[in-house]
């Protein structure tokens, strides 16, 4: 119903935090991987979302917050579903940074010349 909005608010989080910590910083943390996943998720799951008919063009925009008895379901939808796949992207990401960061100091690529 509205999972993607969790992983929406953690790509809004890093984009300001991006901006506040300067862009020297945030590229040596490799934050723009981080909203390249989040923001591709919540392109995604908002796209199935349209499709399905759970996200509409008129307020109130989720068909869940139309009906109160379906809001509870959303929310826990939201603290169950959307929290642990921003956790898991999160988890993703911090491993292709430790990755990155060893790669290049133990591979040594040899040139034929």
């Amino acid at each position: 119903m509205a999972c993607f909005l969790v992983p929406g608010i953690e790509g809004s989080v890093t984009l300001l935090l991006a901006k506040l910590i300067g862009r020297e910083r945030a590229e040596k943390l490799k934050l723009k991987w981080l909203n390249t996943l989040l923001w591709g998720g919540v392109a995604l799951l908002a796209i199935e979302h349209i499709w399905h008919g759970e996200v509409v063009p008129w307020p109130p925009f989720l068909t869940a917050m139309a009906n109160p008895a379906d809001t509870a379901t959303m929310l826990h939808e939201m603290a169950t579903h959307g929290i642990l796949m921003s956790v898991l992207v999160t988890l993703a990401w911090g491993i292709m940074v430790a990755i990155a960061s060893i790669s290049p100091k133990t591979v040594k690529m040899k040139v034929k010349t």
